[in-house]
């Protein structure tokens, strides 16, 4: 067991399926001689060398074109996106063509292949490099969609994904590359799908991703010192939904808050909250409530981001809100 951060349980995770799968290859925009520029790669063109790590001109439809014809041919590619925002400018490459493929040819062409990214805001870099966008990626059939919260996260759910017969969308949100945590030595392999609850409690059920998770454990920590005791679900995969985890633990407590970056039109808790309401309804105490992020562009002012973005202030003050109706 190891402290580990963030942006080094990348690399590891990259590193660990590389040395285990001779077909798996890695490009991206500055990923290999620099080391990212999150520096999140270091050391990967040094082990695996240029053929296998491999530089990209400034084009994410190159990437991905790239990416997805090594996969249809027989390795199994990790292409990065050097920020979730550029998915606009190669989305029809990842809905139109990646997330179908395999449909379209009755299964005659798999593409297994992951696309991690830099995703969500906390680091002030504006509207145009600060969106949380896992929402877009879970509304496309055919994508699977992962988004872990700490390091030994990172590690197992990125080497699911690396395994995987399916394309697969890895979130890794930037604010969260520093956070250290403990790390289990050897290979660490998790599965796709499964949410994990971090702390227990009876009064109320918070549902984060990503970054929100430590938001929500750290508001949990606050409740409890008013008497409100919070259960905290890792909801790590979108797609697939762990909906088991999650509605056995929404009808626990009889009460559900989504914990959310996601702008609130569209996001991924209006669609936990619907299965709530379809599945657990009569186990409800009140209604379902999201936390989330206004549907505004986010701001590059640092105080404006702050306010926008779901602070443990204002989960702790929805939370004793509602129970106090």
């Amino acid at each position: 067991m190891a402290q580990l951060s963030y942006r080094d349980a990348v690399a590891r995770a990259i590193g660990q399926e590389m040395r285990r799968d001779q077909r798996v290859v890695f490009l991206g925009e500055d990923v290999a001689a620099a080391g990212g520029v999150f520096k999140a790669t270091p050391g990967l063109l040094a082990e695996f060398g240029p053929v296998r790590v491999r530089d990209t001109p400034i084009s994410e439809q190159a990437i991905l074109g790239a990416a997805m014809g090594a996969a249809m041919t027989g390795l199994r590619p990790i292409a990065e996106i050097m920020f979730s925002d550029f998915f606009a400018v190669c989305w029809d490459i990842v809905a139109n063509q990646i997330a179908k493929t395999r449909y379209m040819t009755h299964g005659q062409v798999t593409l297994p292949l992951v696309i991690r990214c830099g995703n969500g805001g906390g680091l002030k870099f504006g509207a145009q490099h600060s969106q949380s966008v896992e929402n877009w990626a879970m509304a496309v059939p055919g994508l699977k969609v992962v988004a872990p919260s700490n390091a030994r996260d990172v590690i197992g759910l990125f080497a699911a994904a690396v395994r995987d017969p399916d394309p697969v969308l890895f979130f890794e949100q930037k604010s969260l590359y520093p956070v250290k945590g403990e790390v289990p030595n050897g290979e660490i392999v998790d599965e796709l799908g499964t949410a994990k609850v971090l702390r227990f409690g009876a009064d109320c059920t918070l549902v984060a991703l990503a970054a929100m998770v430590p938001r929500a454990l750290a508001a949990a920590e606050r409740l409890a010192a008013q008497g409100i005791q919070a259960t905290v679900v890792d909801v790590r995969s979108l797609v697939p939904l762990d909906t088991a985890t999650i509605l056995s633990e929404v009808a626990r407590t009889g009460r559900l808050f989504t914990v959310e970056e996601n702008p609130r039109l569209c996001g991924w808790g209006a669609e936990l909250v619907s299965i709530a309401a379809e599945e657990c309804f009569t186990e409800l105490l009140g209604p379902p409530v999201r936390i989330t992020t206004p549907h505004i562009p986010l701001p590059a002012a640092d105080a404006l981001e702050d306010l926008a973005l779901p602070s443990v202030d204002r989960i702790v003050q929805t939370v004793v809100n509602s129970k106090s109706r």
